[in-house]
């Protein structure tokens, strides 16, 4: 069964830092470019973080410099380290993977793969 499960969210304070991990199953991990996402409420689905299977990274300019995708083959697991989270990045965090020719990295309709998403709260 093809799984991809999120963890690592919760409520931490504005400036805070958190790292969410998405652990993925049965599928070949290394094969797949991935991606996370965040939707607010009210809001709709957006890119924040995207990794390529070379290992190219690309982020949107709102969180640049303050989030890192990165993917560890070994374990099939794909991180998200967020540091200096502000209230803006309320919101519940997917990650997702995909394998087609022409990938757009930011771009939801890239992805297959979905997980069910762990909520992260930024509030004083």
């Amino acid at each position: 069964e093809v799984q991809l499960v999120e963890s690592g969210g919760g409520l931490v304070q504005p400036g805070g830092s958190l790292r969410l991990s998405c652990a993925a199953s049965g599928f070949t991990f290394s094969g797949y470019y991935m991606g996370w996402f965040r939707q607010a409420s009210g809001k709709e689905r957006e890119g924040v973080a995207a990794i390529g299977r070379d290992g190219s990274t690309y982020y949107p300019n709102s969180v640049k410099g303050r989030f890192t995708i990165s993917k560890d083959n070994a374990d099939n697991i794909l991180h998200l380290q967020m540091i200096r989270l502000k209230p803006e990045d309320t919101a519940m965090y997917c990650c997702a993977a995909g394998r087609w020719a022409s990938w757009i990295p930011l771009s939801r309709g890239s992805y297959a793969l979905w997980g069910q998403g762990t909520q992260v709260t930024v509030s004083s």
